[in-house]
């Protein structure tokens, strides 16, 4: 368990996802597209997982006693990037070669290009089934890494996505950890609206997963559920619902009309860097 004082650990966590929106929409400028609202929405779940949760060692992404982070929405690797140069896998100056020719960081990722990507996602609906795999292979090898597989609302859609989590319960596999983007869009429009999954905490329960469902953009709250889920001495998954908001942290992102891919145009990339950068958190004072 984390002994830093909560106050610091908040600060400093907030300062890191600041960080992950501003490389996130430095990338998308680059590119001139990318997937940016999902970064900006999913941007303080990264920071918690790559500033506080994850055991991790940035020289040695391949290191057999890591934690795994499985990126199952591989269209979100924009704000994954962001959040591997966080973490020191990645460079910065690496960074604005995304989307590039001979680029390691292609715009949907791809775990035989970028050091720390586990799975090559996009697949929708595949990162959960892999993570049962890891986390059953993982305790086999009497392995204490967690899993983590981050994924989207509109997996949910998916039959094996349903599949996993009745094996995951079954096996009680209590090192893996789902992580749920619910922001309510996809790309035929509002998540709800394409295949209703309310009351989704209850339908977890029901598969027999421990659940949290939280605020993703409360800092506060995400930080709680993480280490609920990491202490939870129960031999079932659990899972963390985050209810997050495309675009957060730039308003006029924030309010723009959505679905799966926000319209960004060329002007408005360095508004948008403008914005963060007034906001800018301070970061906390060295014990």
């Amino acid at each position: 368990m984390n002994q830093e004082p909560l106050q610091q650990r908040l600060d400093r966590l907030a300062a890191c996802a600041w960080r992950i929106r501003r490389r996130a929409l430095q990338m998308g400028e680059v590119q001139g597209q990318g997937y940016i609202g999902q970064a900006l929405g999913w941007a303080d779940v990264l920071a918690v997982a790559y500033g506080d949760a994850l055991r991790l060692r940035p020289d040695e992404p391949g290191w057999e006693g890591r934690d795994r982070f499985l990126l199952s929405h591989g269209h979100y690797a924009i704000a994954f990037y962001a959040a591997l140069a966080e973490a020191g896998i990645l460079s910065d100056e690496e960074l604005q070669t995304y989307g590039s020719d001979d680029s390691r960081l292609p715009m949907s990722g791809m775990a035989s290009y970028t050091p720390g990507m586990e799975i090559s996602g996009g697949s929708l609906g595949q990162g959960l089934p892999i993570a049962v795999g890891m986390a059953l292979a993982l305790r086999h090898k009497g392995s204490d890494a967690f899993v983590y597989n981050s994924m989207s609302d509109g997996e949910l859609d998916e039959g094996s996505t349903w599949e996993a989590a009745l094996s995951a319960a079954h096996h009680g596999l209590g090192r893996l950890i789902c992580l749920v983007d619910v922001n309510n869009q996809q790309a035929d429009g509002p998540s709800t609206r394409m295949l209703g999954f309310e009351p989704l905490a209850d339908k977890w329960a029901a598969f027999g997963w421990h659940v949290q469902r939280v605020d993703g953009n409360d800092l506060v709250q995400v930080v709680q559920a993480f280490d609920t889920a990491r202490a939870l001495a129960e031999d079932r998954p659990r899972v963390i619902l985050c209810d997050t908001l495309m675009g957060k942290g730039v308003p006029f992102l924030e309010q723009r009309e959505k679905n799966h891919f926000i319209r960004v145009d060329p002007p408005e990339w360095q508004q948008a860097i403008a914005i963060l950068d007034a906001s800018q958190p301070l970061e906390p004072a060295l014990p």
